[in-house]
């Protein structure tokens, strides 16, 4: 009999301890992401709702700041540099403040976006950007606050919050033009250094068309001022393999000079025995 009773409790105890009661969130938690331009531009933060409540002025009193939701502090990430109300924002994530007023809103991007609440007061060496934007009224209730990333442009969004008939929004811009120009100055001037020595030494490790590696490396050494001894390495090694010992001897005496300079002993000892190899006197 004993054993059964506590058999029964053991059962009991381990019952008590896996179950588990789910219930909803009060405020629950909501993640939006959004591509503007090229920018990457996501936003995380809690939603709490009316039930019936007077929310600002009152709930969420005036003149003070606000987390912008509820539980953790609402968080915005950027991909890109953006600009807010023409104040650089360095690619990042920040917490989202918020200083309600009846007629506006201060709508502030703070470095600090861990952990929960709003401080009593501002950091100001904190504070990335700081924007103050008018209050639009809303006819009918926003029953559960809400963020928006609205207007859409490939140069800018509106970041936008409603709760109860209230509706703010902080425009950002992304610099979409200035990466689109310089990736299309980049391809039309044409293949760079990097992409020239990346051809010719593919095609010296898988074996293909050795001439034509030997006139890529070309191309790019004479892109540079001053090649790096793996990088002449790697061209003696071509012009070896193309038939031009002449040539690669030359190089390799190249890059075993600057080998030295730079005490890389693995490349000296290469160029030593490649030297060997091709007869070099």
């Amino acid at each position: 009999m004993k054993k059964l009773v506590l058999f029964t409790f053991a059962l009991t105890l381990m019952f008590s301890v896996n179950a588990q009661i789910e219930t909803p969130e009060a405020s629950p938690a909501a993640k939006i992401e959004q591509v503007v331009g090229l920018t990457d531009v996501s936003i995380e933060y809690s939603r709490p709702a009316m039930r019936g409540r007077t929310i600002f002025g009152d709930l969420v009193p005036y003149d003070k700041v606000w987390r912008t939701g509820a539980n953790a502090r609402t968080k915005v990430t950027f991909s890109n540099d953006v600009t807010i109300d023409g104040k650089d924002l360095k690619a990042g994530t920040y917490a989202i403040f918020t200083i309600p007023q009846a007629k506006t809103w201060d709508v502030v991007f703070y470095t600090d976006y861990n952990g929960g609440g709003a401080p009593a007061e501002l950091d100001e060496s904190k504070v990335a950007a700081r924007v103050t934007t008018p209050v639009y009224p809303i006819e009918m209730d926003i029953k559960s606050f809400t963020i928006s990333i609205d207007d859409i442009t490939s140069s800018s969004a509106v970041i936008g919050m409603m709760w109860e008939k209230t509706y703010v929004g902080v425009e950002f811009k992304v610099p979409t033009d200035k990466a689109v120009t310089t990736s299309i100055e980049n391809v039309m001037a044409g293949p760079s250094f990097n992409d020239y020595y990346a051809a010719a030494t593919y095609y010296l490790s898988e074996d293909k068309d050795i001439n034509q590696a030997k006139t890529w490396i070309d191309k790019a050494m004479s892109m540079t001022k001053e090649p790096r001894f793996w990088q002449l390495r790697q061209q003696s090694l071509i012009y070896a393999k193309a038939g031009d010992k002449k040539g690669a001897i030359a190089l390799a005496k190249k890059s075993l000079a600057a080998a030295k300079e730079a005490g890389n002993a693995d490349y000296v000892k290469m160029n030593n025995d490649s030297l060997k190899e091709w007869g070099a006197k």
